[in-house]
């Protein structure tokens, strides 16, 4: 899934691929050899720290479990999936693993369900919207580590300027403070609608999902129901009303946040690293992040996570695995990670920890409401394939005519 590799390191952290010259486990974190288990660990790099973070993690946790040795490798996110393939193949499989999709994983057997390597403890601390997100057929098989979320980014000056007093907390507010912003002229447009095909699948979710619809669940797709049809039809109300910068369908979402930046946009939907994209670029834009105004007002995030799952292999590691997600996720080990890597964390303690952290707080209040992707379903790939070709259409042609075009494509595979 990548789920978060475009995304995820916030503000300070540089997203390059550091792979490692081996596809081996290394005991560079730490320990020695003469431990009585050894656990190997396979993680994607989400910034240049990645590596010397886990190994910080990992010296701490031998530290405490003396009997315990974790061997350390990192890839790039772009050989990740096919290492792990390649090592499942060879009978190989790592005891931990950090990736996206579980489901295959699950489907074959190969993990263990996350309720048996975690104490209750930490496994009652996880946001329950998240926890929900890693299971199949009603079994958690893998453990949320990092997460984003969504708000919206307001340029106070633009609402300002165009008599808004509040931002607006539902789709009527939005669309009435929106076509003023517009109204302003020179350029301005009062919403950044990116329907283009770099991400068209997380703007149909802010509006579809954020009007009570559905994209499904591991078993079926709905893009065509009609609980979809209200956030598509306000969208394009949003267009015609002028409320939209021009050619909503064709624009992407990373060029045009950067017109957010530069202050010609009123409102737009964002992520965390937009933080860090403003004081780099422009330090003196004046705007606030509130939650995403939605069909009623309802609270409501479009979320990702990036899982760690435990491969059962010959089943007799169980307690050092436990030991170790044990040590990750409690105190300030897991919030120091999280906090260094940029991410927002998965666990409520963690999210008390950091929400005194001005830049994530916004994105912190809403991930209990978070939904996500059915990225269980077999189809979503298709899904999301889909919904970037033909979602932009929404500029010209009718709501229903194109979440029917949408379905007939997943259908077709």
């Amino acid at each position: 899934m990548k789920t978060l590799r475009g995304i995820g390191v916030v503000a300070l952290a540089a997203t390059t691929a550091l792979t490692l010259a081996s596809c081996g486990f290394s005991n560079d974190g730490g320990g020695g050899e003469g431990g009585g288990t050894s656990l190997d660990l396979l993680v994607p790099s989400y910034s240049d720290n990645t590596k010397s973070l886990w190994e910080g993690v990992i010296e701490g946790f031998e530290e405490e479990n003396p009997d315990i040795d974790v061997n350390l490798e990192v890839q790039s996110w772009d050989n990740l999936e096919t290492v792990i393939a390649t090592k499942i193949q060879g009978g190989e499989a790592p005891d931990i693993y950090n990736g996206g999709p579980f489901a295959s994983f699950a489907a074959d057997g190969l993990l263990y369900p996350a309720e048996e390597v975690v104490s209750p403890e930490v496994f009652a601390d996880f946001q329950e919207s998240f926890i929900a997100n890693e299971q199949l057929e009603g079994t958690t098989y893998a453990l949320p580590l990092i997460a984003s979320a969504r708000a919206l980014f307001v340029n106070n000056e633009l609402l300002e300027q165009a008599g808004v007093t509040e931002p607006p907390t539902d789709w009527d507010s939005l669309l009435d403070a929106a076509t003023k912003v517009s109204a302003l002229g020179n350029g301005i447009a009062g919403y950044g609608m990116p329907l283009g095909s770099e991400e068209a699948q997380a703007e149909a979710a802010v509006w579809l999902l954020g009007g009570g619809g559905t994209f499904g669940d591991e078993s079926e797709i709905t893009i065509d129901d009609p609980s979809n049809l209200p956030g598509a039809e306000q969208i394009k109300a949003m267009i015609d009303a002028g409320a939209t910068q021009a050619d909503p369908g064709s624009t992407d979402r990373s060029p045009l946040m950067d017109i957010f930046v530069q202050g010609k946009i009123g409102m737009q939907v964002g992520l965390p690293p937009t933080v860090g994209q403003i004081e780099e670029n422009n330090p003196d834009l004046d705007y606030s992040i509130v939650p995403i105004p939605t069909r009623d007002g309802s609270p409501f995030t479009l979320g990702v996570a990036d899982q760690l799952m435990a491969f059962e292999n010959d089943g007799d590691k169980q307690e050092a695995i436990t030991a170790f997600f044990d040590y990750f996720f409690t105190g300030d080990v897991y919030s120091d990670w999280v906090k260094a890597e940029g991410f927002l964390p998965t666990t409520k303690s963690g999210a008390e920890t950091l929400g005194g952290e001005e830049a994530l707080a916004p994105f912190l209040e809403v991930l209990p409401d978070a939904q996500f992707y059915p990225t269980t379903n077999a189809k979503w790939s298709a899904t999301d394939a889909a919904f970037k070709a033909l979602f932009g259409q929404l500029q010209t042609q009718p709501a229903e005519d194109v979440l029917q075009q949408i379905q007939a494509q997943v259908d077709a595979g």
